[in-house]
């Protein structure tokens, strides 16, 4: 299914300078079925991507269809850690040039790719109707997976947020580094004070022993819990491994390319828990995922 071409929001009861509610036609409404995980973090050089791509394929092994949005929209690098070279891109969509199926690119694995851009400075400051119109198209796209990753920027900005709040379950990714921690702090922070959510999962990637991973969580977890009214649940840690670093530099996943590798094998076992395990948060809303932020009376 495709999504809307540029202006087609007019028709689908949306108004370009709908500042109020903003209301999806009953024929179209439908229950959310692709579970929805926005991973995310306060800083970059965390590892985000990596652990997008690599779950995203460890959950392809396990029969799961998935869809990995790169959602860093004006400096996209999935394709380029993936190895693969698409001719269109998020910008052509935001344009009006091309509808989502169209960039629509086949990742390793099963994993289905929506590639963003790079170097495109406009694509990191949308308007309230440009994201009514994508997130529309998006929420079409999913309807035949069963998992969509989004893989969000760096920091707090408001594109970071949307994405973050109009996903099921948000995954804050840290590294042991304490600017690594203050950041995933104030990424919370804002989370919980700004957008009223009341919970997330912690993943700590890159570090030494399973021990060090539960420190950081033990750090976020006494500082959240008192100052913050948000849930922060460990999801786990991913072991440093100079074998990611190996893949990176042949544009290959450590999970593909080394595949025992212990990088390589909490992916594994990160994914088949999420699998076996219920979602955090699911749905938001009863209907379309999306439009249960695009409802509220202030624009995104």
């Amino acid at each position: 299914m495709t999504g809307p071409r540029r202006g087609d929001w007019k028709n689908m009861g949306v108004s370009p300078t709908a500042k109020n509610v903003i209301q999806l036609p009953r024929a179209g409404r439908r229950r959310a079925r692709a579970r929805v995980v926005a991973i995310t973090s306060g800083k970059g050089g965390v590892g985000k991507t990596n652990i997008v791509a690599n779950l995203g394929f460890a959950f392809g092994n396990l029969g799961q269809r998935v869809l990995v949005l790169d959602a860093d929209l004006g400096l996209g690098n999935l394709d380029v850690l993936l190895g693969i070279a698409p001719k269109f891109n998020l910008s052509h969509v935001i344009h009006g040039e091309k509808q989502l199926s169209d960039i629509l690119v086949d990742g390793p694995g099963r994993m289905k790719i929506l590639p963003a851009s790079s170097g495109i400075q406009e694509l990191t400051q949308l308007t309230h109707e440009q994201k009514v119109q994508f997130l529309t198209a998006l929420d079409q796209l999913v309807d035949d997976m069963d998992m969509l990753l989004i893989d969000t920027a760096a920091g707090i900005s408001t594109n970071v947020m949307d994405f973050n709040v109009t996903a099921h379950e948000i995954i804050v990714v840290v590294s042991p580094e304490p600017t690594a921690i203050t950041d995933a702090y104030a990424l919370m922070k804002v989370l919980s004070l700004k957008y009223a959510e009341k919970r997330c999962q912690l993943l700590v990637n890159m570090v030494a022993t399973p021990r060090e991973g539960e420190d950081v969580f033990r750090q976020l977890g006494l500082v959240t819990e008192r100052f913050l009214d948000i849930q922060v649940d460990y999801l786990g840690c991913i072991l440093n491994d100079e074998k990611v670093t190996r893949g990176v530099k042949h544009q290959r996943l450590v999970c593909d390319l080394f595949p025992q590798s212990r990088a390589s094998r909490c992916f594994t076992q990160l994914a088949e828990r999420m699998v076996k395990a219920s979602p955090t948060s699911r749905p938001k809303g009863n209907t379309n995922f999306f439009w249960h932020h695009l409802v509220q009376s202030t624009p995104l």
